[in-house]
């Protein structure tokens, strides 16, 4: 090769670089959370298998150099990816619910020590692996509106008992009144 397409490959290979941190960086401003995790031994077919279950649930697995994925969450709500790099890791993202990707990722434990999660950072605070596995513990977001909106409407109904008691206590007492002068319930004339 001569010294000039030697050169040639080397711009074209930081073209191919810029385009895939670029590429990376828009990835990670659209997604709701990161994670970093380590993976070593996995087969082909397992890999294929673990990224079209993340697909399912909007995520993603991207295999790229650790200066590369420096470089691209550098100055963005995942810099803090950044101490978890080093060595074989694999970076997921996720564009919809947090808490589905964490259960998606913790079912990957039957590959056991082949893949192991490392870290992650959702809205911007870092989370550690025993943390990505509490938030897969967290009932689906449907299940948290319900129970967040029964507590919502929990003191409007309290509200509305309390509203309605005196009424109540006052028909109650006048029940009891005329029970005890009639007896047959109809209210009892009043002396004049």
């Amino acid at each position: 090769m001569t010294r000039r397409s030697v050169e040639k490959t080397m711009a074209m290979r930081k073209e191919e670089k810029s385009a895939l941190v670029e590429q990376l960086a828009e990835n990670l401003g659209r997604a709701s959370i990161a994670l970093i995790s380590e993976y070593k031994g996995i087969t082909a077919g397992q890999s294929d298998d673990m990224r079209r279950r993340l697909r399912a649930v909007r995520g993603e697995f991207r295999v790229s150099k650790n200066t590369l994925v420096r470089r691209a969450i550098k100055n963005t709500r995942f810099a803090a990816l950044e101490e978890k790099l080093g060595g074989p890791v694999g970076l997921i993202i996720s564009y919809d619910d947090p808490v589905v990707l964490a259960k998606t990722v913790g079912s990957f434990r039957e590959f056991g020590e082949k893949f192991r999660i490392r870290g992650a950072v959702l809205d911007g605070k870092p989370l550690t692996a025993e943390e990505v596995s509490a938030l897969a513990a967290l009932p689906p977001r449907e299940i948290i509106f319900g129970q967040l909106l029964g507590l919502l409407q929990a003191p409007a109904t309290q509200l509305a008992r309390l509203l309605n008691e005196p009424g109540s206590a006052m028909a109650r007492l006048l029940d009891a009144i005329a029970k005890k002068q009639g007896g047959d319930g109809a209210p009892a004339e009043a002396e004049i």
